[in-house]
């Protein structure tokens, strides 16, 4: 490895050779953009199209900022031509984000081009970068190029298609994405690789996917804060943004006050980290990642109109919402601490009694019993755990 190939690259034996760099802060603005347009795209168009091909652009707009983590997790953000690869995908990722609203429509080749460009090219820069340094990861990012080059043609033949055939064309390019992982990126000629050689810093993921979560939650209280200034304020309107806050306030509670701070734990002392990376947080964090996304379209909703009935639409977001992140989370916790919480069982139940109910409920009633249903998971997993990180 050259001085120069070594200066570019963690040095992984270091103090702190995990810490986040605020260039990479500065690079998930542009996510936090690009979950904003998610959430008004679902809001604006919302119909069950709507929400798969929401579902979709999320899916796409949640992968290349974890593929970015893991390359980040080898290479040193604060060398000036990391910087540089950074603030290029950041470009990219602007015109992604502002392709978003029209992805299905007249813009799709320009979400495709972005995102197959921030994808490819990021791998490609990472895998010359570890070609010395780190030879078995250098040949995984060579896997993971050709995987991601083949998945960005169809990303781009979608982007060229006529728009009422474009949904499933993308659905191809996703699974292509989704699937490299699970088969290891087995390429002919190259063969696959394996968890042993995704010697990652476990603390640096579990961060970034801990920062993650905070964009998506700062994003539902945006949009919550918007909604209600521009709206009368009124006895009704007031207890919806308090009810959405709350709830939000739980959700961080469920997520950071037991589990990610156990997850990080166990990535960092664990003999398989990079398993555990791809399992727990680069999959499991989906759902979480998405019931907060519909979290925010339901605070919406709730807060323009509190006093309207319930529709079956509206409940799938004010229940959806919730019942995802808990999924989510249940899975996280499962895989990190080798058992499913309890609370969060009984709060699925909960909440699926609550969509039984959801005709005769108003929005503001339906997203006031949603929280108190997460504040009760959150609390509950508090009180039962807490002789255990006293132990800890």
């Amino acid at each position: 490895m050259t001085g120069r190939q070594a200066a570019l690259v963690r040095d992984r034996g270091a103090a702190g050779a995990g810490r986040v760099a605020f260039v990479e802060l500065f690079y998930d603005l542009v996510f936090v953009f690009a979950i904003t347009q998610l959430s008004h795209l679902l809001l604006h168009h919302y119909t069950l199209l709507g929400a798969v091909e929401t579902a979709v652009l999320l899916l796409a707009v949640w992968w290349v900022w974890i593929f970015t983590t893991w390359a980040l997790n080898w290479l040193d953000p604060e060398a000036i031509p990391v910087r540089v690869m950074l603030y290029a995908s950041m470009l990219l990722g602007l015109f992604m984000s502002m392709a978003i609203p029209e992805a299905f429509g007249e813009r799709g080749l320009v979400f495709a081009l972005a995102f197959a460009g921030m994808q490819v090219g990021r791998s490609l820069f990472t895998m010359v970068i570890l070609r010395r340094a780190a030879p078995e990861n250098a040949r995984n990012f060579q896997r993971i190029s050709i995987w991601l080059a083949v998945s960005g043609v169809v990303w781009i033949i979608g982007g060229l298609a006529a728009p009422e055939v474009r949904l499933p064309i993308w659905l191809i390019a996703l699974a292509i994405e989704y699937l490299g992982p699970v088969f290891a990126f087995w390429t002919p000629g190259l063969g696959r690789s394996t968890t042993d050689e995704w010697r990652v810093l476990g603390g640096h993921i579990a961060e970034r996917c801990g920062l993650f979560v905070i964009i998506c939650l700062g994003e539902t209280l945006l949009v919550s804060g918007a909604t209600f200034a521009e709206a009368e304020w009124t006895g009704t309107g007031l207890a919806a943004f308090l009810a959405d806050f709350v709830s939000s306030v739980a959700m961080w509670w469920v997520y950071f006050n037991v589990g990610h701070e156990r997850a990080a734990h166990l990535i960092e002392h664990h003999d398989d980290p990079g398993r555990v990376a791809r399992l727990a947080f680069t999959y499991a964090h989906i759902p979480i990642i998405a019931g907060i996304v519909l979290s925010a379209v339901a605070s919406e909703l709730i807060i323009a109109e509190p006093a309207h009935h319930v529709t079956a639409g509206q409940a799938a977001a004010i229940i959806g919402g919730p019942a995802l992140f808990l999924a989510g989370n249940a899975w996280f916790k499962t895989v990190t601490g080798r058992w499913t919480p309890l609370s969060h069982l009984v709060g699925l139940g909960l909440l699926a009694a609550l969509a039984v109910m959801s005709t005769a409920l108003t929005l503001l009633g339906q997203g006031l019993l949603a929280a108190v249903v997460m504040v009760v998971v959150a609390a509950w997993e508090a009180i039962s755990l807490r002789p255990s990180r006293a132990e800890a």
